[in-house]
């Protein structure tokens, strides 16, 4: 369950790609999408179960030291313990999703509703155990920063680009789509790889598309004629300084 993004704070915050990524629906994000594509080294070798283990503790190692940073936190005793929380975390997720991404899968293909609730029941207390751990020791503006950096930032991300491309959303739109983002972030934040999260948000963002349909938004005509300014816009600053 390894997680790398060649995403860069600048392209988050480049217009054209906040165009990019709702058109898509996914941001740009590389690396081995679950923890079993790690039992491979970069020259295609299989690694022995101790450099696999090794690979993943450096892996997660560095998102908590990422986390860890944007968190600030001054007292060192604290930090220790947010950081073994979060480390707890990510081990339980992939331990969780080894063991049961095959039979939520198999249980949502023959259509049995109850097995796919109880599999996600032990999912869900797995993420309300982390929450708890994590509202000991934070406030609850530093957990939404955790819940954050665990999904890339997508919750902003996203939300400024509906305001940029969507125009004349009133506040409850705005808030609509706020609440509606945070969701996809709760549930997003417990999902196996990037790709699963991206997944989520993309589903999510169907919803904020389908309410801002029905209050009168034209959400496709948005993005096209956001979009075409846009390019206009990149031609503009691409063109020679003595043809403008």
């Amino acid at each position: 369950m390894q997680f790398r993004t060649s995403v860069t704070f600048s392209q988050m915050k480049n217009p054209l790609f906040l165009f990019t990524m709702l058109c898509v629906g996914n941001l740009i994000f590389t690396g081995p999408a679950s923890a079993a594509q790690e039992t491979t080294s970069a020259t295609g070798t299989d690694l022995s179960p101790e450099q696999t283990e090794a690979n993943y503790t450096k892996t997660i190692e560095g998102r908590t030291a990422s986390i860890l940073k944007a968190l600030a936190l001054s007292d060192t005793n604290q930090a220790t313990r947010v950081h073994d929380i979060i480390m707890t975390q990510w081990r339980a997720l992939r331990t969780w999703h080894d063991a049961n991404d095959a039979k939520l899968k198999q249980a949502m293909k023959a259509g049995d509703s109850n097995a796919v609730a109880q599999i996600r029941t032990s999912l869900q207390s797995l993420h309300n155990k982390f929450l708890a751990e994590l509202s000991a020791n934070l406030t609850p503006k530093q957990v939404d920063t955790v819940k954050d950096k665990m999904t890339y930032n997508k919750v902003e991300v996203t939300y400024k680009g509906y305001c940029d491309i969507v125009p004349n959303l009133t506040d409850s739109d705005k808030a609509k789509i706020l609440e509606l983002l945070k969701q996809a972030r709760e549930e997003a934040m417990d999902c196996g790889s990037s790709e699963e999260k991206s997944a989520v948000f993309k589903k999510y963002k169907g919803k904020i598309n389908n309410y801002l349909s029905a209050q009168g938004h034209d959400v496709g005509k948005a993005y096209k004629e956001w979009g075409e300014k846009q390019k206009m816009k990149a031609a503009e600053n691409s063109a020679p300084a003595s043809s403008r």
